[in-house]
């Protein structure tokens, strides 16, 4: 009996690590392979996939700059995650796909904008009241895209209260 719970143990931990191996050997994104993939891709849905890494890099890098204290470097940096992410946004949108029976980059932008927004709201708690001006901008221009890919990807509905707010929550379209 002990040599097979041995066995079944040996077994357990083999297989998380064939699991975890791919995981450990991916390499982080750097900003210069994303701008070469950049340039050199023509499929406008990978083009868009490369550009929302690219803009997790530049609000990664925003957000090192902010607890550094580098306000205006922080503040370079974030607008250019929200035109990294609205790039994103508009090749998808020029692509001619229809995101309701081809989703793919329409769902990976809107699952990075939700993500992402939850970042800025971090970030937000780390800034001064006094120096949140450019991270309010970035999160309402970014919320309203994420209201468009929402409405590119889910047609029939309508968004409760965006007039009012940006980020609103979808609610579906009664006739």
């Amino acid at each position: 009996m002990g040599s097979l719970t041995g066995a079944v143990r040996w077994l357990m931990v083999a297989e998380i690590a064939l699991v975890s191996l791919p995981l450990l050997a991916r390499r982080h994104d750097s900003e210069q392979d994303l701008l070469a993939h950049l340039e050199r891709e023509t499929n406008p849905v990978k083009k868009a996939k490369y550009e929302i890494r690219l803009g997790r890099l530049k609000l990664e890098q925003a957000t090192l700059a902010y607890q550094q204290q580098r306000l205006d470097q922080g503040e370079r940096l974030l607008n250019e995650y929200a035109g990294a992410m609205n790039q994103a946004w508009e090749l998808l949108k020029n692509s001619g796909r229809d995101a309701t029976r081809k989703p793919q980059g329409f769902k990976e932008l809107d699952i990075a904008l939700r993500e992402n927004s939850r970042l800025l709201e971090d970030l937000r708690h780390r800034i001064p009241f006094t120096d949140r001006g450019p991270l309010d901008k970035v999160e309402q221009e970014l919320a309203k895209t994420r209201n468009e890919v929402l409405l590119a990807l889910f047609p029939g509905i309508k968004m409760a209260g965006a007039a009012a707010k940006p980020g609103a929550v979808p609610e579906e379209v009664h006739p």
